[in-house]
């Protein structure tokens, strides 16, 4: 069971972010948690071919491993970074799915890069998360 104690802030003083996938500022109380860059890959690490959309699903599935592995989930995220390749309207459209399919209208904070190449031929996205653990519950 989680709880998600992210504080999201979207100041009336700037435009409305949540239809292009991000807030513009997300806060948790707690031990901050850096995940590394996940992107389609297999068991081995390499990327598994694929079109943008399946290697963001396949990204996201591999970011919500990563953060299950230390006991956290999607709610627990307060920022995220995206790097997409040759980046256009459309696949900002596919990421923007994505992101309120795991996160709704509770968006994290996020940066969205366009670049050229990523680390290793045929990756087409790759995702890197910060998350917050909570802070137990002081013992009564």
């Amino acid at each position: 069971m989680t709880s998600d104690l992210r504080t999201i802030t979207n100041p009336a003083t700037l435009h409305d972010p949540t239809p292009f996938g991000y807030s513009h500022a997300a806060s948790a109380p707690g031990e901050v948690v850096f995940i590394a860059g996940q992107y389609a890959s297999d068991a081995t690490g390499s990327p598994v071919p694929g079109d943008f959309a399946a290697q963001v699903e396949l990204a996201f599935d591999r970011l919500r491993s990563a953060l299950e592995g230390v006991g956290l989930g999607f709610d627990h995220v307060v920022r995220l970074g995206s790097y997409v390749v040759d980046h256009d309207t459309d696949k900002l459209e596919v990421l923007g799915k994505a992101l309120h399919a795991r996160f709704g209208e509770r968006l994290p904070a996020q940066t969205l890069s366009g670049v050229a190449a990523l680390a290793l031929p045929g990756m087409l996205f790759e995702v890197d998360a910060i998350a917050v653990r909570p802070v137990p519950p002081a013992a009564t």
